[in-house]
């Protein structure tokens, strides 16, 4: 079987508080049901740890108002390093993640009566659609983007994240990595210049090249209804010097870690990454326990060392409480689960 993308599962953001953090998540973006919650050693990622394990929190929450959820990341062996320069755009690495809201101008009204660091004016993207920009309380840029789609419809503000803004070197060279392996084929704008609507977040007063990709067929896969469809949008500078936002520091440390895509056939992915010149760099095998959950997983690098992971689900924590786990090799599980079924994931919901 061919491999298969089932839509972005998560983003990885490294932090100094976990639960701490979290809180501030489930204010902001209720990202409030959590998947797993795990206290480990992370053993298999020596190659972006200085070659040795360290012990980590990290807890995967989502919003079910679908997108895909938050790995929140904390070090426990060590204290986790922000950068020594100030980040801007267009530097290298995830700059900031989107987040989906179906009221754009009632999210950005509520988001200020609360007092959040609110980077930028209410604006339209190239696109035509509404998004304003604002950073969290550790310095983690996110864009709030209009956006219809709903999973399972609720209460909330925002849905979970649709995907983010990578800062890259070439956009030409990065589409050989999103587009032809990860299924991006759609430009929905491509723009070079100056532009109003990033004026108010860091060196966005530059002129960049900037171009949004998304995928002309929905998803398919047993959770890619509840990520729901996804974009990216790949910044160039142009003119001017660039950094890699992890130079001289750890994966896990401070800021966003990768961007993670949920998978079907991690053999089939392995040998097409590897064929088209991004060989895994981390490979967990055949099978990996992450405390309530299991799968597999394994890294790459993208044209400048942005970190993407894969994951392969095996089983998935649905209703602990009543010991409901989904067992994914008893399925077919490239055809999307029934909507009931994660209702149950609501049982799991922490509130503040």
């Amino acid at each position: 079987m061919a491999k298969l993308i089932t839509g972005i599962q998560q983003l990885g953001i490294g932090i100094s508080n976990v639960h701490e953090a979290w809180k501030w998540y489930r204010e902001a973006f209720s990202m409030n049901v959590p998947i797993f919650e795990e206290a480990a050693t992370a053993a298999l990622m020596l190659p972006y740890t200085g070659g040795e394990p360290r012990d980590r929190h990290a807890v995967l929450a989502v919003n079910l108002q679908g997108g895909s959820g938050f790995e929140i990341w904390q070090y426990t062996s060590r204290t986790p390093v922000a950068a020594d320069f100030e980040i801007k755009l267009g530097d290298l690495g995830i700059f900031a993640g989107k987040v989906r809201t179906t009221n754009v101008d009632a999210t950005y009204k509520e988001f200020k009566s609360r007092k959040y660091n609110i980077l930028t004016e209410l604006a339209e993207s190239p696109s035509g659609k509404k998004h304003f920009f604002l950073s969290d309380p550790y310095g983690n840029v996110f864009e709030v983007v209009e956006d219809d789609y709903v999973y399972i419809a609720g209460k909330e503000l925002t849905g979970g994240p649709s995907g983010a803004i990578l800062g890259v070197s070439d956009i030409e060279k990065s589409l050989t990595l999103y587009r032809d392996i990860l299924g991006y084929d759609d430009i929905i704008y491509d723009k070079t210049g100056t532009f109003d609507d990033f004026k108010g977040i860091p060196g966005g007063d530059r002129e960049f090249r900037r171009m949004l990709i998304g995928h002309k067929e929905a998803r398919k896969g047993a959770f890619s209804q509840m990520f729901g469809p996804s974009q990216l949008e790949l910044v160039q500078l142009k003119g001017g010097e660039t950094r890699k936002m992890f130079e001289n520091r750890m994966w896990g440390d401070l800021g966003y870690i990768h961007l993670c895509f949920d998978i079907i056939e991690m053999r089939a992915l392995r040998n097409e990454c590897k064929s088209k010149g991004f060989p895994f760099t981390v490979d967990a095998g055949e099978h990996f326990d992450m405390g309530e959950a299991a799968g597999t997983f394994a890294y790459i690098e993208d044209p400048d060392g942005t970190l993407i992971e894969f994951v392969e689900s095996f089983k998935v924590p649905i209703a602990k409480k009543i010991g409901f786990y989904l067992d994914m090799k008893k399925r077919d599980s490239s055809k999307v689960l029934p909507k009931w079924m994660l209702r149950f994931l609501r049982f799991n919901r922490v509130k503040n």
